[in-house]
């Protein structure tokens, strides 16, 4: 199921949309039923509440989208390190031809986690995510017959740098799946519609209203814009670069004296 909060310019644009047609319908009720001026210091008052609780529920939502993006780079930084390290325990395999080979599948599989994170096509996340997989039977297939041969300490740390390397891909996709509830995206849409509402229902008697009430839908849905952006691990422009990786990567190419030997 697409979600659509991976798309947040489309997210931007009905969000003007839909404000700026509920100004006009608070607005068009208060052609029909006007507000009486012994009831504007009331209506100001519940105007004023209900833009404060917008304020402080967006603000909420901005926060949970920061830590999730917060999160992703985390894991990011974590599974570099995990592969980093299992790439330097190879050398505790006794069987060299194993370490040789464990080194040039993680190489590989650093590759593919690369493009994890910078590829948008979903068909091209589909055939990493199932290379991905292959990947990881065949890293664990090369270590464990060398935990089997020699049960050692030495080599458990070998066994244990993998699982961490596994462990990590599998902590880094549920992070990647961590997002903002569509029901908390709901709740913060009715609230700013009821404030939309009320905006346009205060407004009919404003001069120079017309250009006032397309501050509020701009304002609000460049906010929705900046959190559904954040949150969305693909769709937006704000993204986790794996930097590590890319660092990881260039550190794991074999270097040119190496081949000569």
């Amino acid at each position: 199921m697409i979600n659509p909060m991976n798309f947040p310019t489309l997210v931007f644009l009905v969000s003007v949309l839909v404000l700026w047609l509920s100004i006009r319908g608070g607005i068009a009720i208060s052609k029909r039923r006007g507000l009486e001026d012994e009831a504007r210091e009331d209506f100001n008052l519940v105007l004023s509440a209900t833009l404060t609780l917008l304020g402080l529920i967006i603000g909420f939502s901005f926060s949970m989208a920061i830590s999730r993006y917060d999160q992703r780079k985390n894991y990011e930084e974590a599974e570099a390190n995990a592969i980093g390290t299992e790439y330097v325990r190879a050398d505790l395999l006794p069987n060299a031809d194993a370490a040789a080979k464990i080194r040039s599948l993680l190489r590989t599989y650093t590759d593919e986690r690369i493009l994890f994170y910078t590829t948008r096509d979903p068909s091209e996340l589909e055939r990493v995510n199932a290379h991905i997989a292959q990947l990881q039977n065949e890293l664990w297939a090369a270590v464990v017959p060398a935990a089997d041969a020699q049960p050692n300490p030495v080599v458990a740390l070998a066994v244990a740098g993998m699982n961490d390397v596994l462990n990590s891909q599998g902590y880094t996709q549920a992070a990647w799946w961590n997002r903002i509830p569509i029901a908390a995206w709901c709740l913060l849409a009715a609230i700013a519609i009821c404030c939309s509402v009320l905006v346009g229902y205060g407004s009919h008697r404003v001069k120079g209203s017309g250009i006032l009430i397309l501050v509020l839908p701009v304002i609000v849905s460049i906010a929705f814009l900046l959190i559904a952006d954040i949150d969305s691990p693909r769709g937006g422009l704000i993204r986790v670069k794996p930097q590590n990786l890319h660092a990881l990567a260039q550190s794991m190419l074999p270097s040119p004296q190496a081949g000569n030997h």
